[in-house]
């Protein structure tokens, strides 16, 4: 007798291989050693169309087993009472498997292993290689399998053969509607119930800075399909490693999944007795309870977590140092400029003399010794490492020799340096670690700070041209010998699934360079800024991308520019406002789509927070102030507690006063553009930030009112399709400076240093509409009926943004729709015939022109003239009444322009 089996509590996979070997071998009897997964149980139940003969060991006879064929499966401990038949002398062993070898496999005459991500694949392959064409309802029953091990072909264990399988399975009649109906089916109230349980219960450990999620549940009853759980968990929580161990009824399933090798969970579980791959595994204990079983995992997983991390991922580039003859008091300025805890101190020839720490320089500066060299006071007793010494190394020289810094060295010159806080966060979880594999997730009930890697992220949000041409960044960076990370919004709103194309990198190395050589590859032209080390990338479409090489910034009195100097990434993103904006993505390929996080920003983001980096944050930048109620109302964030406070004494010391009106109008202009004005405008006025800016400027029912209808006039505007665009700020600008007077305006015009265009609106034409509202409003009290022309010279000389002021500040809707019937119809009224006409009726040019065209388009936009014959005789009648004759010439056609 043949029998085909497989694993206890089998799968879809299992069943697909055992329809595919039964091609293999016809005359074989189908056995299911053990039970099924609750998904197969119901398509075994509910499809009749499937109705295969599949057997249980006790229906058959063991002893007259002669070839035992095992799919998706060769260890011993998972076939039940067919292991004892698989080692018997007598029977001739085949397995065909994908999972790989352990302690328990067994030895076959013939073994088919390959390494793909369902067996099912391997049988497909066996099809196309022998020339055996499946019936739909085999393609179908195999394409299930294929789907369920792979994760509909989205596990990373997927391979290229995988994709292959597939599509020989479609092209043979595969049935994917029925394949969704069985691998997504809805959960049950018992299972939705165990998801719950195991959500609240999943906690994170930490090793060796890699992130390992385990999750527990107890239930008395028997609930299958547990995998299928774990893999919802791991999606909806977005994690990389998953065990998930669950009590039911006398034993304790475990499952594990994994995203990244620093975990090969298969290994893992054999301590158990079960088995798997390097992404999924899993386990049956018996006679344990569950809380020994989940100290048994966290005992095992040290030996069993690998981490790729040395120095080279951990270490800052781009050190700043001191010579030997340098002074403690250009120690001390140095450190307090870039706020360092630790300098090295180099020989003329580059090698690190020694390290000098801040505790010697404050000691040395109280005993008032400022001169002399720190050579006198650094510490020459150290030791460094090379870039590619291990954690342990790193662990050994901080702990063992006390030191604060580690320097790391090449070939004799110093390429980085190791702090004691990078070796922390690291060990921690909560880093920016660069590490082949590792991620961070920010996806956890909400948002939860988590090792990412935005591979994932990248590949599904952005346009196939942005990944294309981040991908070529990283390339060329590759080439160029530097690292290039993204920075900035963009990196946040990827996060956050928000859309945003504005590319900026930063560059470890120089930037210009960089962006030259991106350029030459690319066929694009770039705009460079030698004084800043910036770059811009410009396609020919006009797509930008911004480049900067990573640099330090010190300010030398508070509200100033900043100095700028050349630094590592981690230096440059401790520049940045807000620590939402410090996150960035690595792009050379070796770590691509890798999130650096070294300030808290993902946290921050989980938290919906607005946090500084620093206390003196808003005392160097006084514009951050209003970039974090930006921020805070676009990404309907909150301001944190200690950044609040930080905000109002930066208000109370006067600062913004002392930052030039030109970069205080360019972020309220930033504000004005946002969709959420009135909330951010009524924020600035919590922190007095508007009165900063004019004392007489407030936000109070009655301007909320007219910026609410100014926000109306503009939709309304937008919607007419004019071809005229408008500025939308320029209107709220008005809006929030209608109670100055006009000498106010003219200063706050100087102060801004408003281009002309903006200066003739705010300060110009904003108090004339004003002194026109009020003539309106009386006119309709008086019931007055303008003539269309009258309402053309009121409204002819403003801009569109002074009319849509207008119109919002307008209560009465006639003097509304005095205003919509000018911009709808009547400032588009020309007048047909021309100069040469009026020569031709024999009018001598001069500015009796302007006054004729003046009276012909009043009386045009009053109904009394309407075509071109009707103007020529109104000049005519205009000539003869001014005592001219008008001229007999034929070249003048009345029907040559009809209106």
């Amino acid at each position: 007798m043949e029998v085909i089996a497989t694993h206890i509590n089998a799968d879809f996979d299992c069943l697909g291989s055992m329809i595919a070997a039964k091609r293999l071998y016809p005359d074989a009897v189908l056995v299911f050693p053990g039970g099924q997964e609750r998904g197969l149980r119901h398509f075994l139940l509910e499809s009749s169309l499937y109705a295969y003969d599949i057997k249980r060991p006790k229906d058959i006879d063991l002893k007259a087993i002669k070839r035992l064929i095992l799919v998706d499966v060769r260890s011993a401990q998972r076939i039940g009472p067919l292991a004892e038949v698989a080692r018997r002398h007598d029977v001739e062993l085949h397995i065909y498997d994908h999972h790989p070898a352990d302690e328990n496999s067994l030895k076959a005459s013939f073994e088919d292993i390959r390494d793909v991500g369902a067996t099912t694949t391997i049988f497909t392959q066996l099809f196309i290689e022998r020339d055996i064409v499946p019936s739909a309802d085999e393609a179908t029953m195999m394409m299930l399998g294929l789907f369920e091990d792979t994760g509909h072909l989205l596990f990373s264990s997927s391979t290229p053969d995988d994709f292959r399988a597939a599509a020989f399975l479609l092209e043979h009649g595969a049935n994917l509607n029925m394949v969704a109906d069985f691998l997504v089916r809805e959960m049950t109230s018992e299972q939705v119930e165990l998801l719950n349980d195991l959500l609240k219960s999943t906690e994170i450990i930490t090793l060796k800075g890699v992130q390992v999620a385990v999750a527990s549940a107890s239930t008395d009853s028997y609930s299958g399909d547990i995998s299928t759980l774990v893999h919802k968990l791991k999606d909806i929580e977005n994690l990389d490693i998953l065990i998930a161990v669950v009590r039911m009824e006398d034993r304790v399933f475990i499952i594990a999944r994994s995203r990244i090798p620093q975990l090969h969970v298969g290994e893992l579980l054999r301590e158990f007795g079960g088995g798997g791959h390097a992404f999924a595994a899993s386990a049956t204990v018996r006679d344990k309870p569950l809380a020994q079983v989940l100290k048994e995992i966290e005992q095992c997983l040290p030996r069993f977590v690998q981490s790729h991390c040395d120095a080279q991922h951990l270490m800052s580039r781009s050190v700043k140092s001191l010579s030997l003859k340098a002074t403690i008091q250009q120690a001390r300025d140095l450190m307090t400029r870039y706020n360092f805890n630790a300098v090295p101190i180099l020989h003329k020839d580059g090698k690190v003399a020694g390290i000098l720490t801040r505790q010697v320089v404050e000691k040395a500066a109280h005993h008032r010794l400022h001169k002399i060299p720190v050579a006198e006071v650094m510490n020459s007793d150290f030791e460094q490492v090379a870039p590619t010494a291990s954690l342990q190394e790193l662990q050994r020289v901080i702990v063992e020799h006390q030191q604060r810094s580690v320097p790391v060295v090449e070939q004799g010159s110093l390429v980085g340096l190791v702090t004691r806080t990078d070796l922390l966060r690291y060990m921690l979880g909560n880093t920016g670690v660069t590490e082949e594999g590792e991620r961070q997730s920010l996806e956890r009930r909400g948002l939860q700070t988590r090792r990412k890697k935005l591979d994932r992220y990248i590949a599904t949000q952005l346009p196939p041209r942005v990944r294309q041409l981040l991908q070529q960044l990283g390339t060329v960076a590759d080439e160029s010998g530097v690292r290039v990370y993204l920075v900035g919004g963009f990196v946040r709103d990827l996060i956050l699934r928000r859309k945003n194309l504005d590319i900026d990198v930063v560059v470890e190395g120089d930037g210009i360079t960089f962006a030259r050589a991106f350029a030459a590859r690319a066929s694009c032209r770039v705009r460079e800024h030698d004084k800043f080390g910036t770059a811009v990338i410009i396609f020919p479409d006009g797509f930008k991308v911004d480049v900067s090489s990573a640099r330090i910034e010190y300010y030398d009195r508070p509200a100033t520019l900043p100095q700028v100097e050349d630094a590592s990434i981690r230096h440059d993103l401790y520049r940045r406002d807000f620590t939402i904006n410090t996150l960035t993505v690595a792009l050379n390929p070796d770590h691509f789509g890798v999130v650096l996080d070294f300030y808290g920003g993902q946290r921050d983001l989980r938290d919906k927070s607005i946090r500084v980096l620093h206390n003196l944050s808003f005392i160097e930048d006084p514009t951050r102030l209003y970039r974090a109620v930006r921020f805070e109302q676009r990404l309907n964030f909150t301001i944190g507690r200690q950044t609040e406070r930080l905000m109002h004494s930066a208000v109370e010391l006067k600062m913004v006063r002392k930052v030039g009106g030109v970069r205080i109008f360019n972020e309220l202009k930033h504000i004005l553009k946002e969709p959420q004005i009135l909330s951010a405008l009524e924020r600035l006025n919590h922190f007095g930030l508007l009165q900063v800016i004019d004392a007489r400027i407030h936000v109070d029912s009655d301007s909320k009112n007219v910026f609410k209808a100014a926000e109306q006039a503009i939709s309304w505007y937008e919607l007419l399709y004019t071809g005229i665009p408008c500025q939308r700020w320029l209107v709220f600008l008005m809006c929030l400076l209608d109670g100055l007077p006009v000498g106010g305006l003219r200063k706050l015009g100087r102060w801004f240093a408003m281009r002309p265009d903006e200066k003739s609106v705010v300060v110009d034409e904003l108090p004339q509409v004003i002194r026109l509202q009020r003539k309106i409003s009386r006119l309709v009290r008086q019931h007055h009926q303008p003539s269309n022309s009258s309402l053309y010279h009121w409204f002819s000389s403003y801009r569109i943004e002074s009319l849509l002021y207008l119109m919002a500040c307008t209560e009465q809707d006639c003097g509304r729709q005095w205003i919509s019937r000018y911009v709808t119809d009547l400032r588009r009224e020309k007048v047909i015939i021309d100069g040469h006409d009026l020569v031709s009726l024999g009018l001598t040019p001069g500015p009796l022109f302007q006054t004729v065209f003046g009276h012909l388009l009043d009386r045009r936009l009053d109904g009394d003239i309407k075509t071109r014959v009707d103007e020529l005789d109104w000049v005519r009648q205009y000539m003869q009444g001014a005592g001219q004759q008008p001229a007999n010439n034929s070249s003048v056609d009345p029907t040559s322009q009809v209106n």
